[in-house]
C-alpha cells in the first residue's frame, strides 16, 4: 500500500481536488491511503478569525468566517450527484456551526486557551476532507473517510502535542485497512489526547500524520504532494536555474530544512524513514515527474543544494578568561537558553566565541547579561548561507571552488566540519543574492 498526502495548494479548489483524485486514480491498485491538509490557507484565516474573536473583533471574525464558509460550501455547490452534494452540504453545515460556537465562545470571555485553539484549528482538515470524500464519490471512486483523531494519540500540550506511538500504531492498524481498488481518506496535522480531546501535531503535522500512518503500515512508499517539483538545488525564486535533486539523504534534507529549504521538514517524515519507507516529494500539478526521494542514506558525494537564511545576526563575546578555561562556553550558552534564543552556527578561538541569530527580537538583555563574561560586539543585516553534500569536508576540491568563487565576497565566519554534510558561511545580506547565485553556477550549472 501507499500512503500520498497532499498539501493545502494541492486541496485548494474543487478543481485541485479534482487532479488530486486523478493521481489517486491512477494508483487504486496499491491501495492508497490520502492524508488531506487544509484547502488553501484555511488555517491561517482559522488562526486569524481566533485571534479576532480573542480581541472581542466579532465584526472581524464574523467575516472571516463568512469567507471561509463560502469557500467551502463553493466547492461543495460543484459536486454532481445530488444526494452527494446534499450529504456533504450537511456535514459542512454541521462542522461552520461547531466553528461559530467555539468563536463566540472565545469572543465572550476575550481569551483563547491552548486546548481551544487546536480544537478551532481541527477544523480545516475536517472541512476539507468532507470535500475530498464528497467528491470522490461524486466521481465514482470506493472511498471511505476516517477520523484521523481516532487513530493518533497525544498527550496534553494540544497545538503542539507529543504523540503516544505505542497506541496510536495500534490504532492505526485497527482503523485502517487498505484494500486494493479503494481509496481511505483521512486528514492531516489533527490527533485525540487520551482524554478524548483534540489536538494537533503543530509546524509540518500533516507531514507528520502522513508519515506515522505510513510507518504504521509499513507501507511500500510515503508520497508528500505539493506545489513544487521536488526538492531543488537552491530555492528557484532566488535562483531560476534551480534544478530538481532526484534523490538526497534524510541528513542531507535535515540540513536544508534548517537552514532554510521550506519543501519538507525531516522531523515530520522521520517516523517513516525510521521504518524503511522511502519518501517521495512530487509535485500535484506536474504528476509525470517522479521528484525527490529522501531515504536513510546515500552514497552520493560531493555537493547537492544550497539554502539560505536572511536577516542574521552575529554575535561576538572576546574574554581573555577564555584562555584555557573550562566551563566557559557552558556558562556563555545558558544565558542564551535563558533568553529562549536559538543558536545556528559557532564559531572560537582561544579569546572569543561568534554566534548567529536568525532574524532575533529585541537583544538588549541579552548583550547586557553577556558583557558581563567580557566585549561584546552585534553585527546585523548578514545572511546565512548552506552548502549541503554529503562528506564535503573531505572534498578539498570543493571547499577551494567556494571559496574561489566567492573571492569578491567578504565572508564573516565559516563553519566547516562539525557536520559531514555543511559548509556554511555568513556573508553581508546585501551580497546574499550574489553569492548564492554565484555559487550555483560554479556548483551546479555544467
Amino acid at each position: 500500500m501507499v500512503v500520498l498526502k497532499f498539501g493545502g495548494s494541492s486541496v485548494a479548489t474543487i478543481e485541485m481536488i479534482d487532479s488530486v483524485l486523478d493521481i489517486v486514480g491512477q494508483r487504486l491498485d496499491e491501495a492508497p491511503v490520502l492524508v488531506s491538509s487544509a484547502m488553501g490557507k484555511t488555517t491561517d484565516r482559522l488562526v486569524e478569525a481566533t485571534e479576532a474573536a480573542g480581541r472581542g473583533d466579532r465584526d472581524e471574525y464574523r467575516r472571516v468566517y463568512t469567507e471561509l464558509r463560502e469557500v467551502h460550501e463553493d466547492a461543495v455547490r460543484r459536486i454532481a450527484d445530488s444526494s452527494v452534494r446534499e450529504y456533504a452540504a450537511g456535514r459542512l453545515t454541521d462542522l461552520f456551526d461547531e466553528i461559530q460556537a467555539l468563536l463566540t465562545g472565545v469572543s465572550l470571555i476575550q481569551e483563547c486557551s491552548p486546548r481551544t485553539r487546536a480544537a478551532v484549528l481541527s477544523f480545516g482538515e475536517r472541512l476539507a476532507t468532507e470535500i475530498v470524500h464528497a467528491r470522490a464519490c461524486d466521481r465514482g471512486f470506493d472511498s471511505v473517510l476516517l477520523d484521523s483523531r481516532d487513530l493518533i494519540r497525544t498527550d496534553d500540550e494540544f497545538t503542539a502535542a507529543n504523540v503516544d506511538f505505542r497506541e496510536t500504531e495500534r490504532q492505526i492498524k485497527a482503523y485502517v485497512i487498505p484494500i486494493a481498488g479503494r481509496v481511505v481518506v483521512v486528514q492531516g496535522f489533527i490527533a485525540r489526547t487520551a482524554g478524548g480531546v483534540t489536538s494537533t501535531l503543530g509546524r509540518g503535522g500533516s507531514d507528520y500524520s502522513a508519515s506515522i500512518i505510513a510507518a504504521a503500515l509499513e507501507a511500500e512508499k510515503l508520497e508528500i504532494w505539493t506545489d513544487v517539483d521536488g526538492i531543488m538545488t537552491m530555492d528557484p525564486r532566488i535562483v531560476p536555474e534551480a534544478q530538481t535533486i532526484d534523490s538526497m539523504s534524510y541528513d542531507e534534507a535535515a540540513e536544508l530544512a534548517f537552514f532554510g529549504a521550506r519543501v519538507v521538514h525531516p522531523s515530520t517524515i522521520q517516523p517513516a524513514v525510521d521504518r524503511g519507507v522511502p519518501v517521495f516529494v512530487r509535485n500535484t500539478r506536474n504528476p509525470d515527474l517522479a521528484g525527490t526521494r529522501i531515504s536513510d542514506a546515500t552514497d552520493i558525494e560531493g555537493p547537492r543544494a544550497l539554502a539560505s537564511k536572511s536577516p542574521t545576526t552575529v554575535i561576538t563575546i572576546h574574554s581573555s578568561r577564555m584562555l584555557n578555561a573550562y566551563g566557559f562556553l557552558a556558562r556563555i550558552f545558558a544565558i542564551f537558553e535563558r533568553h529562549r534564543l536559538s543558536v545556528d552556527v559557532v564559531a572560537t578561538s582561544e579569546v572569543s566565541v561568534s554566534v548567529t541569530l536568525d532574524d532575533p527580537p529585541d537583544l538588549s538583555g541579552l548583550m547586557s547579561d553577556l558583557a558581563a563574561f567580557g566585549r561584546v560586539e552585534r553585527e546585523d543585516d548578514q545572511a546565512l548561507i548552506c552548502l549541503v553534500g554529503n562528506r564535503l569536508w573531505r572534498r578539498s576540491e570543493t571547499v577551494a571552488r567556494v571559496f574561489d568563487s566567492l573571492r569578491d565576497i567578504p565572508i564573516r565566519l565559516i563553519s566547516l566540519g562539525s557536520s559531514d554534510v555543511n559548509l556554511t558561511l555568513i556573508v553581508p545580506s546585501e551580497a546574499l543574492q550574489r553569492a548564492v547565485r554565484t555559487l550555483h553556477n560554479t556548483l551546479f550549472v555544467p
